[in-house]
């Protein structure tokens, strides 16, 4: 490609069209969900693939060939995105692509590229995108767009203002713990978007919008948290040493959680990791799923008349297991709303429990499935059968389950 030429710019169409992505890795990641917000027929190329995009392919947004790439690949599609960082094997895609005139973007060398991804950002029905000769000019300028369409007016171009950075000390870098929301990428805190928008370092859950990452600078390191080995703990202690680690030398670190951080999502043990080792740590609280899914369902949790209090809990222990330290029976003579997270698994032993311990098998209940996305779904029934009406119904994580009265005082038309 002869980089002196003018870039001609124009946007796509993909609605129903094929696009073929190439790797399974973090840059993937980053940008399929783009291009199946633009309504994309994503195809995807790899031996591995990162949980994020694992949750795709089992929810039969994305196709998957679990293997590497061959020429053929090439052929029926309208876009091909390289995503992975081996120069021979990039150059492989694109030279399939160059020889059946398919516009091919690479990720490992955008001068070889037949086509380049701009720095994107979006408000509302507005898209931002940005072109220039470089990748973090382009980040810059579109981040200074963006704010100002949201009239939040910043000095300097693609880093947020002073009084929004945890203040670092002795040369150190530093961390914030940012909830992402509960799907909609636009449901990000004005806080937490401008925080991003200056992170070196993004360590994300698997339940963090895909748009937001497509937002991302070139040069961003992206860790996908979900793909962390070892058990659940051993887990979190790699997420905790990651952040103290790279803040230490010197870094920006965001960590970027679905829903709000303090929200059955370990953001206090980072916070005290963080603190333990000298690392200056902010929190931005995020929209917490459990009040604003039932929301976008039509549900609000407190009703005059019907509900004057609701409990959160997680469902991710069944009710009988020692280790679960929910007071389940007492629940079960709760009065208002009982919203449950993470509890789908364990439906069926939840509504036994409560019906067990006198709550009544007529109560409403509700079951939202990825509530404010383009993907929500709702199964409504009387929690003595909204078990098998959830099972029948096919609904996959993430759910919020909710129990009460309210479920049947909603003014809002749900989705489904």
């Amino acid at each position: 490609m002869n980089t002196r030429s003018e870039l001609y710019p124009m946007a796509l169409r993909l609605d129903g069209r094929r696009v073929l992505v190439v790797g399974g890795g973090a840059v993937a990641t980053r940008r399929v969900p783009a291009l199946l917000a633009a309504g994309a027929r994503v195809d995807l190329v790899s031996p591995v693939l990162t949980p994020a995009l694992r949750g795709l392919v089992d929810a039969g947004r994305v196709h998957w060939s679990e293997r590497g790439f061959q020429p053929s690949d090439v052929d029926g599609a309208w876009l091909v995105q390289v995503a992975v960082d081996d120069p021979a094997a990039a150059a492989e895609v694109s030279a399939a692509a160059e020889e059946r005139r398919v516009f091919c973007v690479r990720a490992d060398d955008r001068h070889e590229a037949t086509a380049w991804t701009p720095a994107v950002a979006r408000h509302g029905a507005v898209t931002v995108a940005v072109l220039s000769g470089d990748p973090r000019r382009s980040a810059a300028i579109r981040d200074a767009v963006r704010d100002a369409l949201a009239g939040g007016a910043i000095g300097h171009p693609g880093a947020p203002a002073r009084e929004h950075r945890p203040a670092a000390g002795n040369g150190a870098g530093w961390v914030a713990l940012v909830g992402a929301g509960p799907g909609d990428p636009e449901l990000i805190t004005v806080r937490g978007r401008r925080l991003l928008a200056a992170a070196e370092v993004v360590v994300a859950d698997r339940l963090v919008p895909g748009l937001l990452l497509d937002e991302l600078g070139p040069d961003v390191e992206l860790i996908d948290a979900s793909k962390i080995p070892y058990g659940p703990q051993r887990a979190q202690e790699e997420i905790n040493r990651i952040l103290v680690d790279r803040a230490l030398a010197g870094r920006a670190v965001v960590r970027l959680k679905g829903g709000d951080p303090y929200v059955f999502g370990r953001g206090g043990e980072e916070a005290v990791a963080c603190a333990a080792a000298g690392v200056p740590v902010t929190v931005v609280p995020g929209v917490t799923s459990a009040i604003a899914v039932p929301a976008a369902a039509g549900i609000p949790v407190t009703h005059r008349g019907v509900a004057h209090e609701f409990v959160v809990v997680s469902g991710h222990v069944a009710p009988d297991d020692p280790a679960s330290l929910v007071d389940w029976p007492a629940l079960a003579r709760l009065r208002g709303t009982l919203v449950v997270l993470m509890g789908l698994r364990h439906l069926p032993a939840i509504a036994a429990k409560l019906l067990a311990h006198g709550r009544d098998p007529a109560t409403p209940a509700a079951v939202v499935q990825e509530g404010t996305t383009a993907h929500q779904r709702t199964v409504r029934a009387p929690l003595g059968e909204v078990a098998a009406a959830v099972a029948a119904a096919g609904l996959r994580p993430p759910v919020i389950v909710v129990i009460g009265g309210v479920v049947s005082s909603g003014t809002a038309a749900p989705r489904s």
